[in-house]
């Protein structure tokens, strides 16, 4: 997949494109959906499949609310890369573009710069300045400019609407599971291994304590693996502040089961599985240790029983 960080330098092959637009944080099963269905339209047609998605998110610019991303942009990028797209189109958000007419964004970018023939949708896509335009708005540029225009349905799951901002909500409370249900994959988080407080190796649990970008660090305590390259191993991983030892800014440390060597200042990733418990207060370093031992006896069995590296 090609990538192409701003209008100006897209350079697409000499075919028309088929285009999907949105966001695509946490490349959830919805957007899955909408990159299949790219893929296969462009094949079919001839065209070249192309996402177009901006960088900040246009929430953060615009100051609607705040909002966390479930990705960092390279993992972004990442899954849709996985789809099979031809080329991503990450579009700088920013006032200037904001301010973009639906009538300047249907014809300068997309027949324009990215020679649409096709473009893909969400139901509750809207654009152009204020927000102006939806999808049928865009339906009616299309017949003047040369698109057509194909509203994608949402997917349910467990009878939700699957999207970006509920993911958000529930790794936001630590539900791992159903946020993984709908992300269609184990949420992850990447970073680089710092040195922590070592209070882990004193009570035998040597942890890797990460720094990362994710934006979203999911509260409790996490069946997980830990890894880097193809490399997954089992673990436990931690978000919280180590109540027990005063708090700390919330942070991610990890304990690699019967790894024995040093990963500082390695990239790792870290997949939540399940959620165990809350982080807790313990009263004393014994308690902790002893709790410890059964959250490590919980992840030896839920490993034995599955084949998840």
């Amino acid at each position: 997949m090609e990538i192409f960080p701003c209008l100006s330098q897209f350079s697409p092959a000499a075919r028309p494109t088929a285009v999907a637009i949105g966001n695509f944080d946490g490349v959830h099963v919805g957007h899955q959906r909408i990159l299949k269905t790219l893929v296969a339209a462009a094949t079919k047609d001839g065209l070249q499949s192309v996402v177009l998605t901006f960088s900040p998110h246009p929430e953060k610019v615009l100051g609607r609310g705040p909002i966390k991303m479930i990705q960092t942009l390279d993992q972004r990028l990442a899954g849709i890369g996985r789809s099979g797209v031809d080329a991503t189109l990450v579009v700088p958000f920013n006032r200037r573009f904001s301010g973009f007419s639906t009538e300047d964004f249907a014809a300068k970018v997309l027949a324009g710069a990215l020679k649409a023939r096709k473009v893909l949708v969400g139901c509750n896509f809207h654009f152009g300045k204020g927000r102006q335009g939806d999808r049928r708005t865009l339906a009616e540029l299309g017949k003047k400019y040369g698109f057509a225009v194909c509203p994608i349905p949402p997917v349910l799951k467990a009878g939700r609407v699957v999207s970006s901002s509920l993911i958000r909500n529930l790794l936001s409370r630590g539900d791992i599971s159903q946020a993984n249900r709908f992300l269609g994959r184990p949420y992850e988080i990447a970073g680089v291994v710092i040195r922590g407080a070592g209070r882990g190796k004193g009570l035998g649990f040597p942890t890797a304590n990460l720094e990362t970008e994710n934006e979203i660090l999911p509260p409790g305590v996490f069946i997980s693996t830990t890894g880097w390259g193809r490399r997954r191993l089992p673990s436990l991983s931690n978000v919280g502040e180590n109540p027990t030892y005063g708090e700390e800014p919330l942070h991610l440390e990890s304990f690699i089961l019967d790894l024995k060597r040093s990963l500082y200042g390695k990239t790792l990733v870290v997949r939540f599985l399940k959620r165990i418990r809350d982080e807790k207060t313990f009263e004393n370093s014994d308690a902790l240790i002893r709790r410890m031992d059964k959250d490590l006896a919980l992840a030896r069995a839920y490993f034995a029983r599955r084949s998840e590296l």
